[in-house]
């Protein structure tokens, strides 16, 4: 997002999923008078972290197409999905 002022439109327009964004349009029609600035606030927080998400995940992609290590630290679970499939697999299939 620009240095422009969020928008219902803007906000919408951001979270990119047309069933969240049917959610934040639901919501901040619905939301009394009292409250409209609190729900709009949390969608521009939710809409501001989707945009950061995407913009993160352009770099990783970026990286790894260019055969560089994506940037950020990553944590390797492979041993923890292990003895986690290891251990449902001993108490056997339900």
């Amino acid at each position: 997002m620009s240095s422009e002022p969020w928008t219902i439109e803007s906000i919408r327009d951001a979270l990119g999923n047309p069933t969240l964004a049917q959610r934040f349009l639901s919501e901040i029609n619905r939301a009394p008078a009292h409250q409209l600035l609190t729900v709009f606030a949390k969608w521009e927080r939710i809409a501001k972290n989707t945009l950061a998400a995407f913009e993160g995940s352009a770099e990783i992609v970026a990286a790894v197409r260019r055969g560089e290590e994506p940037p950020g630290d990553w944590i390797d679970g492979t041993d923890r999905l292990r003895q986690a499939a290891e251990r449902i697999g001993s108490q056997g299939a339900a």
